[in-house]
């Protein structure tokens, strides 16, 4: 009895979060979301990505009670110790559990990419939207501040950055925000040129509004989408970034578990126990890879083309 009262239940709000004509700002919100996962739950490779992330997620969140060993805790007597029950994925030169310090590790990591993203993307809207709208002058010497950032390599500039402004997580996350900004700035450029062209803007204009408030109430939140795709794609570089710094000992320092240092300290052995570089390896390479995958899904939905 209750399935069958619960089913005409999920019928009707699912024929009111489809309905073409919404009555109200929330349900025109609710028919957009519900639209776009739509489109996303037709991308098998999008969700695969999703079902990636949330894992990493899970276990970042879930460390404490999911570890089975301290990651500090040294044993020597028992370093390189194969895979077992006792060491789901061995330990390292040590004595460390890998799995245990692999899942603090994914702390670490989403949190230099969250707040690498936090800071480059409204750093790049920002600059992009400003150039675009006014053009001129202002236009060229942001674009040739842009081409200077671009004109290196991501990691090359990162380098240089966290080598003046010494190692540590911090530093590292500063540096990997100052490099992640241009692509950012130069799709909302490209965005805005196109917006600020609109009958809607213009109209605006006509009403006095001035050129702050276009920017941030009407000009911004038309590129949110694209630079949202943007930074999800970005993210897969922000994680090598990353790691590079950690590899070279410019990021995270030990003893902290973060996937980079883990797999610096764990290189002397590739050869003769490939397994204590293989699992922090992995690690970085399927969390790039499910951004990737999820940036992708996300350009898709939120690109009108791609109806």
């Amino acid at each position: 009895m209750t399935d069958t009262a619960s089913s005409p239940r999920r019928a009707s709000m699912r024929d009111w979060l489809s309905d073409p004509n919404p009555r109200s700002p929330l349900q025109a919100r609710l028919h957009q979301s519900w639209r776009m996962w739509r489109k996303l739950r037709r991308n098998g490779s999008a969700l695969l990505g999703l079902a990636i992330l949330m894992v990493i997620v899970f276990a970042a969140i879930f460390a404490p009670l999911l570890a089975t060993h301290n990651i500090y805790a040294q044993d020597l007597g028992d370093r390189l110790a194969l895979p077992s029950a006792e060491h789901w994925l061995g330990t390292d030169e040590l004595g460390r559990d890998i799995y245990s310090r692999l899942l603090y590790g994914a702390r670490i990591t989403l949190y230099i990419a969250s707040l690498t993203a936090i800071i480059a993307a409204p750093i790049g809207l920002l600059v992009g939207t400003v150039s675009g709208y006014f053009g001129g002058w202002v236009d060229t010497v942001l674009m040739r501040v842009t081409e200077i950032f671009l004109a290196f390599p991501s990691l090359v500039l990162a380098l240089a950055f966290v080598s003046a402004l010494g190692p540590g997580i911090n530093n590292a996350i500063i540096a990997i925000s100052l490099t992640a900004w241009p692509p950012i700035a130069r799709l909302a450029r490209a965005e805005t040129m196109i917006i600020r062209r609109s009958d809607y803007i213009a109209a605006v204009r006509l009403q006095g509004a001035s050129a702050l408030r276009i920017i941030m109430r009407h000009v911004v939140p038309m590129c949110l989408p694209s630079v949202v795709a943007r930074v999800t794609l970005n993210m897969a570089g922000i994680i090598l970034s990353a790691a590079g710094l950690g590899f070279l000992g410019l990021g995270a320092q030990p003893p902290s578990p973060e996937w980079g240092a883990m797999l610096s300290s764990a290189r002397q052995y590739i050869l003769s126990n490939g397994y204590v570089a293989a699992a922090p390896g992995m690690a970085i390479l399927l969390t790039s890879v499910a951004f990737n995958l999820v940036g992708d899904g996300l350009r898709d939905v939120l690109d009108p083309r791609h109806e």
